[in-house]
């Protein structure tokens, strides 16, 4: 038989043991292979606060054949590893190149929102039609419940208390009044307006807030908590995962695919990538070039004294964004300390700067004026995986290999990826044939590499990809505060 080379990331090398385990903050995946092997995790409120992690399989030791790989230990990869096994008796083995949860879902908000990728349902309805647009919101509804259901059931200081979208500029509240109708009228949610002194009055003294749209569907939760539960529920059914496993290598030989890891060899018919805004170049040309991973940076701070959430007036955990590009999320958390992102580092290199942490206590002391200059105990930036037209794909890209991937959430996959890691789940599995589900966009389409940077397609001119988002993120803090 004739021997197929699928890829191969980089030179297969003899099993061996990872040397360097310290936490790299200057990661980038647009231009490093790897996350490197069994590296510590984030300095992230989510991992100081979490507890131990529960056990694992430990490292690749030797090379194994599986039927199913889920390379990814993140939420995605964990529900995909879950539903494998709980609904299609698959008993997974997931490959996570540090720790468990150790990108998204160990640094994200937590926000779990009814929603996934960037576009709003006008926006769907715009590119996609009513009729499909209807459908596609049936579907987020479903894994919307399902992750709600889910976070019922695993231990991760989950507060069902919906979602607040705050109008930062007068100009913003036309805006929300239409993206209020929308949801109401066309897809019969119980979406509504208040004002900015309801806001204040019942839920935070927001000083940056001129009105603000509330819907009743957002969970907020502990992410790193929610994956270890996910981990838990996959390993007891029979799923595998194991650590400091990176894959460094990728060859398919005769339909089989040879995933090189420091201590082994796994050989798989059958592959799932998870990897989220941890995606590298070199992990398989099915990907590259496809997503464009962006920073978000995070702060928390130290617990709020009673004086302070008095003056705050804080009286809700529910969660909050604004309608800034550049979006702030916010929200106080259960031992009262106040939890505050967005988007302002480019690059790996770039994002210990002290400028970006500014941006953020900056935001802090204009939302809430009397918490200026306070304490700032956690920091720390994660990747997002953006796609072309800023939603998901969950497809099987290339008929002919056995290969899938559950990607492009947008910094929106928070309850989405629990859903996505079932909907991949039925595909690897085969359970996808005539299902008309499986013809909505996120679905059918393939990933392509976002627009804008298109031009910056060939290797030679990667480096001004991120010269490209510079001037970009310039653009829309332009836009969003002059």
């Amino acid at each position: 038989m004739s021997t197929a080379q699928h890829f191969q990331g980089q030179t297969a090398l003899p099993p061996s043991r990872p040397t360097d385990t310290r936490y790299d903050p200057q990661y980038d995946p647009l231009v490093m292979p790897t996350p490197g092997a069994g590296r510590d995790y984030a300095p992230t409120y989510w991992v100081a606060s979490a507890g131990e992690p529960p056990p694992d399989d430990g490292p690749v030791l030797r090379d194994m054949d599986v039927d199913v790989v889920v390379i990814g230990g993140g939420s995605t990869g964990m529900s995909t590893a879950l539903y494998l096994a709980q609904d299609h008796g698959i008993g997974a083995v997931v490959l996570e190149a540090n720790q468990t949860a150790w990108g998204c879902s160990s640094r994200s908000g937590g926000q779990g929102q009814n929603a996934s990728g960037r576009l709003t349902r006008s926006q769907w309805i715009e590119r996609w039609g009513l009729d499909t647009a209807k459908k596609l919101d049936t579907e987020i509804r479903t894994g919307f419940e399902n992750f709600r259901a889910l976070t019922q059931e695993i231990d991760c200081n989950a507060f069902d208390g919906g979602h607040l979208y705050v109008a930062h500029r007068a100009s913003k509240v036309a805006y929300l009044q239409e993206q209020t109708r929308v949801r109401r009228d066309i897809f019969g949610y119980g979406t509504r307006m208040m004002s900015a002194e309801e806001l204040r009055e019942n839920y935070c003294d927001e000083r940056d807030a001129h009105a603000a749209m509330w819907e009743p569907e957002g969970v907020g939760v502990h992410p790193l908590k929610f994956t270890f539960g996910l981990m838990q529920k996959a390993r007891a059914l029979g799923a595998k995962v194991h650590t400091a496993s990176p894959v460094q290598g990728w060859q398919t030989i005769n339909g089989v695919h040879h995933l090189q890891t420091p201590g082994g060899v796994v050989r798989a018919k059958r592959v799932v990538v998870c990897t989220g805004g941890y995606t590298g170049q070199r992990m398989t040309p099915i990907l590259k070039n496809k997503l464009l991973p962006i920073l978000s940076n995070s702060v928390v701070t130290r617990p709020l004294t009673d004086a302070e959430l008095n003056a705050t007036n804080f009286k809700s955990q529910t969660f909050l964004t604004d309608t800034r590009t550049l979006r702030f999320y916010y929200r106080l958390l259960p031992d009262n300390r106040l939890q505050l992102g967005s988007r302002s580092a480019i690059s790996g290199a770039d994002a210990e700067r002290p400028v970006h942490l500014k941006l953020l206590t900056d935001a802090i002391a204009r939302k809430f004026p009397p918490l200026a200059g306070i304490q700032i105990d956690y920091s720390w930036w994660g990747w997002v995986d953006v796609s072309h037209d800023m939603m998901p794909r969950l497809t099987r890209p290339d008929p002919t290999q056995t290969v899938w991937h559950a990607l492009g959430y947008g910094g929106n996959g928070v309850s989405f990826s629990t859903w996505a890691g079932k909907r991949i789940a039925q595909r690897v599995a085969g359970k996808d044939q005539g299902q008309a589900v499986f013809q909505l966009p996120i679905y059918s389409s393939p990933l392509e590499y976002p627009n804008f940077f298109k031009l910056f397609r060939s290797e030679a001119l990667a480096p001004f990809r991120r010269l490209g988002q510079h001037f970009l993120y310039k653009w829309y803090w332009m836009q969003d505060e002059l």
